[in-house]
C-alpha cells in the first residue's frame, strides 16, 4: 500500500471554507480512482495561518498514476482549492506502507 503526504497553508479566514471544500467535494472525489483506499485529513492551527495535510492511501503506484498522472508527484489542487490556500507543496511525497 502507499500512502501519498501533502501539505496545503491557508489564512485563519479561509480555514473554514477550504475544510469544507476537502471533505464535501475533494476527498469524496477521489472514490473514483480504482486502488483508492481512503484519505486522513490533518488540521493544525498556527500563529497567523492553518496547515492541512491530507494523507490519501492507495493499493499501488499504478493507482496513485491515476490520480495524479504520469508525473505522480505533481501536487493536485484543483482551481477552487487554489483560490483559498495561501501556500502549498508543490510536489506530494509517497511512502509504501510498512505496518498499519
Amino acid at each position: 500500500m502507499i500512502a501519498r503526504l501533502w501539505h496545503g497553508w491557508t489564512t485563519r479566514e479561509n480555514a473554514r471554507a477550504y475544510e469544507a471544500l476537502l471533505r464535501g467535494e475533494i476527498l469524496p472525489g477521489i472514490h473514483r480512482v480504482a486502488g483508492y483506499r481512503g484519505a486522513h485529513l490533518f488540521r493544525r492551527d498556527q500563529e497567523g495561518e492553518v496547515e492541512f495535510v491530507t494523507l490519501t492511501l492507495f493499493d499501488s503506484m499504478d493507482a496513485v498514476r491515476a490520480f495524479a498522472g504520469g508525473d505522480y508527484e505533481v501536487a493536485v489542487v484543483p482551481s477552487e482549492a487554489r483560490k483559498l490556500l495561501a501556500r502549498f507543496d508543490q510536489r506530494s511525497k509517497h511512502y509504501d506502507i510498512a505496518l498499519m
